[in-house]
């Protein structure tokens, strides 16, 4: 057997050869624990045992599966929680030991206090104070729940009066409607993780509208889980709108605030998130009869117009209006030819005067009065008796007729 002064001083140093004997790793495991300083827990008590003096205990987490043995003396818990039991919600001062003999871990409870209504609800208010300064109650980021879901997702307990109220009252309302119906814990410890399970499965399903989560009341305890940090968040963070049918009007839970809307009981969320088919069908009727009336009304209104309009003159005999345009035509054209004959006559008289001065200038006119007009051979005009010599021949041109002559003889000078 190895002597104390070749044993190794740390666990990391043993080997097969150089282990540690078992009372020196439960001297140090003890050391260890110990060293371990008492620390305040919260928990529900689920076992409560008395022997003796002593007061056997478990202690399980409110949102975990997780519990852990615990034994204080009894006067000590008669003092500190007198009539304290089993479902209790505490928050004890533990201190961690261990028995060298046996190697038994115990948790030494200290001090035991009982954590009462006023400071549950205290802790829910400074949550929602915390929660509502983040800005996860502001109304601009609710949805807007859709007018007629095709398919409601809704968590509720197991066999629960919750699940029944909202699934018979929504189909007393709108028999078509759907459901996708996920049952869990809804108080205790695992309330928090199923419900948050379920509220992501159904938010990743396209074809769920909205989810409801509910609820039918209950203790201020057993509503715990519904104002659960974790949970409201995942609910704000959920892209499906949200409601809250809890069902506690006195102390309603923080998923009220962030829910999308909050309904007053489960049936209140069933008539909340489907219509009723009877209140459409009537609205229908009804809207259905406003609209026949307003179309007998315009209808009525054109009527009149057309018969007002029928009743005017010239709709009476519309030729009447033919008559007025046939009048004003007929006393243009008159205007018209009258203004023609006038001009045709005034330019007629015009050209007639201009005709006689052309005709004054005309030589024809000075051969009518008896003058000729004398040409040389070549045709050019004779003004002149010495230019033509005796013998050369000329043309006479008079009012009628040409004469051809030949010169005998001329004579110089005007003859009178």
């Amino acid at each position: 057997m190895e002597s104390m002064s070749q044993t190794p001083s740390t666990a990391s140093e043993t080997t097969p050869e150089a282990p540690w004997p078992l009372r020196v790793l439960a001297e140090k495991l003890k050391a260890h624990i110990e060293r371990a300083p008492q620390a305040w827990v919260e928990g529900q008590l689920i076992e409560l045992n008395r022997r003796g003096q002593n007061t056997f205990m478990t202690l399980r987490d409110v949102d975990a599966e997780v519990s852990l043995p615990a034994s204080a003396w009894g006067s000590q818990v008669d003092s500190n929680a007198p009539g304290i039991s089993v479902g209790a919600r505490v928050v004890a001062q533990i201190k961690p030991q261990m028995w060298l003999k046996t190697g038994r871990l115990s948790m030494n409870v200290t001090a035991l206090r009982p954590v009462g209504l006023g400071d549950l609800l205290a802790r829910i208010e400074q949550l929602r104070s915390a929660l509502s300064a983040e800005g996860l109650f502001d109304a601009r980021r609710k949805q807007t729940l859709p007018a007629l879901p095709q398919k409601i997702g809704l968590i509720t307990g197991r066999d629960s009066d919750a699940e029944k109220d909202v699934l018979r009252n929504a189909a007393l309302r709108w028999p078509s409607v759907q459901f996708e119906v996920r049952t869990v814990a809804v108080q205790g410890a695992r309330a928090v993780a199923e419900v948050s399970a379920a509220l992501r499965d159904l938010d990743e399903d396209p074809s769920v509208d909205v989810i409801i989560i509910a609820r039918g009341g209950g203790a201020l305890e057993d509503l715990l889980p519904f104002s659960d940090e974790s949970l409201i968040r995942a609910v704000s963070a959920a892209r499906t709108p949200v409601v809250s049918a809890i069902g506690h009007e006195a102390d309603h839970p923080i998923l009220d605030d962030v829910a999308d809307l909050r309904a007053s009981t489960p049936t209140d969320a069933a008539k909340r998130v489907v219509p009723d088919l009877t209140e459409e069908l009537e609205r229908i009727e009804s809207a259905r009869w406003s609209l026949n009336r307003i179309l007998a009304q315009s209808i009525d209104r054109e009527r009149d117009r057309v018969a007002a309009l029928r009743s005017r003159p010239a709709l009476l005999r519309p030729e009447s209006i033919f008559e007025t345009h046939r009048e004003r035509l007929s006393a243009a054209r008159e205007r018209a030819e009258r203004a023609v004959s006038v001009r045709i006559e005034r330019e007629r008289v015009s050209t007639e005067h201009v005709l006689a001065r052309v005709r004054s200038l005309s030589p024809q006119q000075t051969l009518d009065r008896g003058y000729a007009v004398v040409q040389d051979a070549q045709g050019a005009l004779v003004s002149d008796a010495s230019a033509l010599q005796p013998g050369e021949d000329v043309q006479v041109l008079l009012a009628r007729g040409r004469l051809h002559a030949t010169v005998l003889s001329s004579t110089e000078g005007i003859s009178s």
